[in-house]
């Protein structure tokens, strides 16, 4: 947030600030359902600050956007290209290769202030688990912040001095745009992740500020905008999440605009010195809170309990306590660091940054040998660019080249159907060197023209994880010949991350094994009793009386590369495992 060295201090902005700042890191520890509305605080508090202070200079037609962006630069970069550093090296130290090659893009997108748009691609769903292990994931919204402040500076540089009655209407127009996109968005990841549904956040704290200006009101419904913003962060209250997000900004921004509250719950609860300081180094525990928990998620806990958490709190706040005295502080003070002197250093950071992160990315991540997923640092083969994929996902996405009719041999015709899982039941099917077999494979029934000749021409069908619905609903558009039909229980979930199993080297480091979640194996007991014998179990011939199953082969390699689907290693070991000759009765 940008400081307001020019206004007079509020202390009960500071506490708001630790208010948000603890409430994230509380939700990515997984104690607080709402947490995450906290960054929507931190955006209405940024837009209401910057607004008052940029807004006079306008007025006074002394607005400067060069000013600007150097504030800007020294309040927020030093820290973000330090913390890239940081998850750079101590990413090339513990991850995986393919690990490390996401981590590279998400560094490279959030120096470029980007990562909303990297996250949007690459990862799509915020809520999934695997953005737990992304070090840099949080910086998502420093991308719609700083978005927002290329479009916002340029209404001030236009609108300056005896323009500037312009500014609010202009405010007004694309604060009511930004508004009606995200109440009639259908796209909730998008509407999570970009700048036009994420612009009203911040303008409405700046138009706070200018409706507002010079009228700080003391005011008894503070306590109850106080009252609505943490009832909202703390309980899970069962409303819309669009609503609970538009009370909590409107509720920050009447906090914002009715000045410091005086009263004894306020200064008690919120500008007391420990929230105080806890405000003033929200930035750094902001940014350091995400790196923290995912790397101890992912090389050093499994799960993360009450102890572990406050241990890890004290971590984060010890790190962000050094980052605000050694880097925020001194890069903010132009007596201390000049302006040419932050600029060379800072363009020195960027370079070295990004010039990683790109040799990083165009190496797979392969900065040496990780023969658990036969991958070498030597091996051109294994190299990742633009130009050619990971071996693994090329594993399983070689069977999409299978997607094609039948031909008029005299062979043992198999049909697949489904997604990524289905792929690795194909791999599966090949690693059993079953003879005279052919496959036939088909992600989307419904778009495929000749799918019902398929089914007719086949000798055996295989669904994943096809339950009874499914089973009905396909009947209703196909004839579906039950009798060649077999589901196969496709559900594996071998942990959530490869880096814990791949950073333990001890002396049982091969017989490491995984707990199966329970409403997996819930949901495999559900399609037992619908298909009986023609459901194939995948785990069942490895699965323990404790519910885990193994995460490497009897020869070191990885079973899975992502905790999901097969390696070629894992797919032979299956294979011999679930004996799918036996099971179907072929040679």
């Amino acid at each position: 947030m940008e400081p307001a060295k020019n206004l007079k201090y509020r202390k009960d902005i500071d506490g708001l600030r630790a208010i948000a700042v603890l409430s994230v890191i509380l939700f990515h520890l997984g104690y607080l359902p709402n947490g995450y509305l906290g960054v929507d605080i931190f955006f209405a508090i940024s837009g209401y600050l910057i607004t008052k202070i940029v807004y006079d200079e306008a007025i006074e037609n002394r607005f400067s956007i060069v000013n600007f962006y150097l504030r800007r630069i020294r309040r927020i970069i030093p820290l973000i290209f330090f913390t890239s550093l940081v998850v750079l090296i101590v990413g090339v130290i513990v991850m995986l290769p393919e690990d490390l090659k996401n981590l590279s893009e998400t560094v490279f997108a959030t120096n470029f202030f980007a990562n909303n748009i990297c996250m949007l691609i690459t990862s799509g769903d915020y809520w999934d688990v695997a953005n737990e292990y992304k070090p840099m994931m949080h910086t998502w919204s420093l991308g719609v912040e700083e978005q927002f402040y290329i479009v916002f500076p340029v209404i001030f540089l236009i609108c300056n001095g005896k323009r500037s009655k312009f500014i609010l209407p202009i405010l007004c127009v694309l604060t009511l745009l930004s508004l009606f996109f995200f109440c009639f968005s259908t796209d909730e990841t998008s509407k999570f992740f970009l700048i036009q549904y994420r612009f009203f956040e911040l303008s409405l704290g700046g138009l706070g500020a200018i409706f507002f200006k010079d009228k700080i009101i003391n005011t008894k419904y503070t306590f109850l905008l106080s009252l609505t913003v943490l009832v909202f962060l703390g309980f899970d209250i069962p409303l819309n999440a669009d609503l609970k997000l538009l009370l909590v900004l409107f509720a920050t921004i009447g906090l914002l605009i009715v000045g410091g509250d005086r009263s004894k719950i306020s200064l008690f609860l919120v500008q007391n010195k420990i929230m105080l300081h806890i405000g003033k180094i929200s930035f750094s525990l902001y940014m350091w809170h995400q790196i923290v928990l995912a790397f101890a998620r992912y090389f050093v806990l499994e799960k993360i309990g009450i102890v572990s958490s406050i241990v890890l709190f004290i971590i984060i706040l010890l790190l962000s306590w050094l980052s605000y005295y050694l880097i925020e502080q001194p890069f903010r003070d132009k007596k201390r660091v000049k302006t040419k002197t932050l600029l060379l250093l800072l363009s020195g950071f960027f370079i070295v940054i990004i010039t990683s992160s790109v040799f990083l990315y165009v190496n797979g991540g392969v900065t040496r040998n990780v023969p658990e997923l036969d991958l070498y640092a030597k091996d051109n083969t294994y190299t990742i660019s633009p130009r050619r994929q990971n071996i693994h996902v090329a594993y399983n996405s070689r069977i999409n080249d299978l997607n094609k009719g039948f031909s008029n041999k005299n062979t043992l015709k198999v049909f697949v159907i489904g997604n990524s899982r289905a792929r690795d039941f194909c791999n599966l099917l090949i690693e059993s060197n079953i003879d005279n077999l052919e496959i036939s494979y088909v992600q989307d029934l419904y778009s495929c023209k000749d799918f019902q000749e398929r089914l007719d021409r086949s000798n055996l069908i295989f669904f994943t994880n096809f339950t009874k619905e499914d089973y009905e609903k396909v009947k209703r558009k196909f004839r579906l010949e039950k009798e060649k039909v077999w589901s196969v229980a496709l559900l594996n979930k071998f942990g959530s991350s490869n880096g814990i199993f791949y950073n333990k080297k001890c002396s049982n480091y091969l017989s490491q094994r995984t707990e199966i979640p329970q409403n997996t194996i819930e949901k495999i007991n559900d399609l037992k009793e619908f298909w009986g014998d023609r459901n194939i179990n995948i785990l069942a011939s490895v699965i323990d009386k404790d519910g885990t199953v193994p995460v490497f082969t009897p020869d070191g390699k990885f079973i899975s590369p992502d905790c999901i689907h097969f390696t070629q290693a894992g797919a032979k070991y299956y294979a011999e495992k679930v004996n799918i000759k036996n099971i179907l009765k072929v040679e």
